[in-house]
């Protein structure tokens, strides 16, 4: 897989590269990434990149001829990538996009700068915008990086695990993670711990994770999914993948929310799916 990143300041993307996972893609050569600066594509003396909005305003837009030339000098050598301009007027990013692009031959990642770029750019050269989020960043360096990171661990042979991936938080069925456990098995104290977290399921594992059932743990963690979606992403449970019997789980805590009670009536785990 290839990545561009088109982008005023690649040293920052430089220690990015480096680490972690999406250091060991690079030099596994699962990845491929080239930074390309528009200040290499300016023709005067002071590299200049940007000028002042035309109709006034406050700010500095980018031009659009070194920014063009420097898109057009990664899709040179990537001649099959798409081009996405990192905007918060984009489409907002989700694990299904990246899953997509995952497959991509390459994608060429454009970093907007002070207050955008020129809208001709965009016409000419971008096939779609995308934003990570409702929010501004001083550039689009930071998601470039979201958006390398999210690709990159979806390539075979990337992570660790093969399953690692699928069974993330957005992964094939549409929910959100279970909870995960490590060693001790129980905490002394919760050193900084309010008063109110000083029971004992802060403290201890849940049991079925240490009974050695191998079914009862998938059980209970796809249960425990289900109910930390309906609690903290409710929309995401009208398009995830999940069973009839999972839907009944989900309205007993519907019901359970409503009345104001504690803990739902377990679902029985025998009945048939349709």
């Amino acid at each position: 897989m290839r990545f561009g990143v088109v982008t005023l300041f690649p040293e920052l993307l430089d220690a990015f590269l480096a680490a972690g996972v999406v250091g060991r893609a690079v030099k596994n050569s699962s990845i491929e990434v080239q930074l390309e600066n528009p200040r290499n594509h300016t023709v005067d003396g002071h590299r200049t990149v940007d000028d002042r909005p035309f109709g006034g305003g406050p700010g500095m837009v980018m031009k659009a001829e070194p920014l063009g030339r420097a898109i057009q000098a990664v899709k040179q050598s990537m001649p099959l990538a798409k081009t996405i301009y990192l905007s918060p007027q984009g489409r907002p990013l989700t694990q299904a996009m990246l899953r997509d692009w995952s497959k991509l031959p390459g994608i060429i990642l454009v970093a907007g700068r002070y207050e955008g770029i020129d809208e001709r750019v965009i016409q000419r050269h971008i096939d779609e915008e995308v934003s990570i989020g409702d929010y501004v960043l001083s550039g689009g360096e930071v998601a470039a990086m979201v958006i390398v990171d999210g690709v990159s661990r979806l390539l075979p042979g990337v992570l660790g695990h093969p399953d690692s991936a699928a069974e993330d938080s957005f992964g094939e069925d549409g929910l959100l993670d279970h909870p995960h456990y490590t060693r001790p098995e129980w905490l002394d104290d919760l050193e900084g711990a309010s008063d109110a977290t000083e029971h004992e399921d802060t403290r201890s594992v849940p049991a079925v994770l240490l009974s050695g059932d191998h079914k009862l743990i998938a059980q209970w963690r796809r249960d425990a999914a289900i109910k930390r979606t309906w609690e903290r992403r409710p929309e995401l449970l009208a398009n995830a993948t999940i069973s009839v019997a999972e839907r009944k789980q989900i309205e007993q805590l519907n019901r359970a929310g409503r009345d104001g009670a504690t803990e739902p009536q377990q679902v029985e785990k025998n009945e048939q799916d349709h």
